[in-house]
């Protein structure tokens, strides 16, 4: 059972094609130590019998040689994603009951590759959060452990935290989330694995439950740069459903993966370069920096001087998108309704009720810079700021190839240590959230440890639609750091 837990996806992949493993022996390892570690908290629901019918048909596939290319893989799916004929809440009580008729373009494209389904991922409520403790259905626990706190568990950060935590725990080959400020990248630095969030529009949103609009991305986490290429194959594409969704062609993103990063010219913006900022993330993209100097790239000091208005100005925009989008659970047409003496009153207490207090927050916030008299003075002007961070990206990309940054301020922290400072938890994504703003592609890949032996990681931000050139960088990044350290905490 070890051996084959220790396959990534690509070897298992090749396992499968060679026959020296089943699709269904591999789905039952998979759905045995789940069962074995449900104290992480990874899943909302399991799916055993839909992931071991699909897995039947995955061997069905390769049996008579018309494999699909990711036939037999067994993934988590974030519980953000719709999921035909599957509970699917968004981490909130208020979706308790929601059973989608229909799968998001996202999981239907994994499906028609052959992926198999273990179940949904646990996340923060409505993607709302940066440790995954806002969650309805209670925090998700990262496998990982710090050397002087063996005891205390640990956030894996948010909001795709389940889906980071099944990968690095071996509870899940592959896992897809949802990346709205760093909530792919700041979970994968923390969890110890690849989080890649794609261009904006890159994949579909369709079917995918919205927190901020103009933000949203669905991305991999993933082991190894090579497997989030081939997640990222199967789940991208264009699709006339989403107005957003780019009709561009989808590459062969694992063809990219050459490690040669020579003669390329990496940035590295002096603006995320913070005071206060722990010697140790500054010692780790120093060692970065290193490795890809040897490797033969140029190193370029950039200046993003718009950077340091990136945190405020998203905590404008995205509560303001997501207080419209929330705005539709109002316990009438489905989900969680709790009566009332008239249609005013059912509406408060459903949403009195279902809403966490990390959600209700943000809608307030989102309220007050969309009302009268506050619409011009805090959102557009936000909206502007936005447009000269993404200026900054524009520019600075006229002279480099990718930029080279940290990807969290910290290692995981305990769970609930922040919980009572909104301010310090919205933090964790001061590196994550240019890009989002931006919509640019950006991965996080593991490179190092920790004073505390947990791991950390580092980010390549690439152009609009160069996925391809931030996986190479990546891919080298990773070879290079050779990081091969695993979580006591899992299977």
């Amino acid at each position: 059972m070890s051996s084959i837990l220790d396959l990534d996806l690509a070897s298992a992949k090749s396992a499968l094609q060679k026959k020296e493993v089943s699709a269904v022996e591999l789905t039952e390892t998979y759905l045995n130590v789940m069962s074995s570690n449900d104290h992480l908290n990874c899943y909302i629901t399991s799916t055993p019998e839909r992931a071991l019918d699909m897995a039947s048909k995955s061997d069905d596939r390769i049996n008579s040689g018309d494999a699909l290319p990711l036939d037999g893989i067994p993934i988590g799916i974030k519980d953000l994603f719709c999921t035909d004929g599957v509970l699917t809440t968004a981490g909130s009580h208020i979706l308790n009951g929601f059973i989608p008729t229909y799968d998001s373009t996202v999981t239907e494209n994994l499906w028609e590759n052959g992926a198999v389904m273990l179940g949904k991922c646990n996340m923060d409520e409505f993607a709302m959060g940066s440790a995954n403790t806002t969650s309805y259905f209670g925090a998700v626990e990262n496998p990982w452990r710090s050397d002087d706190r063996q005891k205390t568990p640990l956030v894996p950060g948010g909001s795709s935290g389940g889906s980071a935590s099944a990968v690095a725990s071996r509870l899940a080959l592959a896992a897809t989330g949802t990346d709205t400020g760093g909530s792919i990248r700041q979970p994968g630095s923390f969890c110890g694995i690849v989080g890649l969030k794609p261009t904006y529009g890159r994949c579909s949103r369709w079917g995918t439950i919205a927190f901020a609009s103009s933000l949203d991305q669905a991305g991999p986490l993933t082991r190894t740069v090579r497997d989030a290429a081939i997640m990222l194959k199967a789940m991208a594409g264009h699709d006339p459903k989403d107005s957003t969704s780019a009709n561009l062609q989808v590459p062969d993103f694992e063809s990219a993966l050459t490690n040669d990063v020579r003669g390329l010219r990496i940035g590295v913006p002096r603006e995320y370069l913070l005071d206060g900022m722990p010697s140790e993330i500054e010692k780790l993209l120093e060692t970065g920096i290193e490795m890809l100097r040897t490797a033969g790239a140029t190193i370029v000091d950039v200046s993003m001087p718009h950077t340091k208005f990136a945190l405020p100005t998203y905590y404008i925009i995205a509560p303001a998108e997501a207080s419209s989008n929330l705005a539709r659970y109002d316990g009438v047409r489905y989900g969680l309704r709790i009566e009332g003496d008239n249609l005013d009153d059912m509406y408060e207490k459903t949403r009195s009720v279902g809403f966490g207090a990390e959600v209700k927050r943000r809608i307030l916030i989102g309220t007050y810079v969309l009302s009268a008299g506050y619409y011009d003075a805090y959102y557009l002007k936000a909206q502007r700021v936005r447009s000269l961070i993404k200026q900054d990206f524009d520019l600075v990309f006229d002279n480099v190839d990718v930029l080279l940054t940290p990807t969290a301020p910290s290692d995981a922290f305990a769970i609930g240590e922040n919980d009572d400072d909104p301010i310090k938890m919205y933090l964790n994504d001061i590196f994550t959230v240019p890009a989002s703003l931006a919509g640019v592609p950006a991965i996080s890949v593991p490179v190092g440890l920790s004073k505390n032996k947990l791991p950390l990681g580092l980010q390549i931000i690439g152009k609009m639609f160069d996925e391809e050139l931030v996986l190479r960088v990546g891919g080298a990044l990773e070879g290079m750091a050779g990081f091969k350290s695993r979580p006591a905490g899992g299977a």
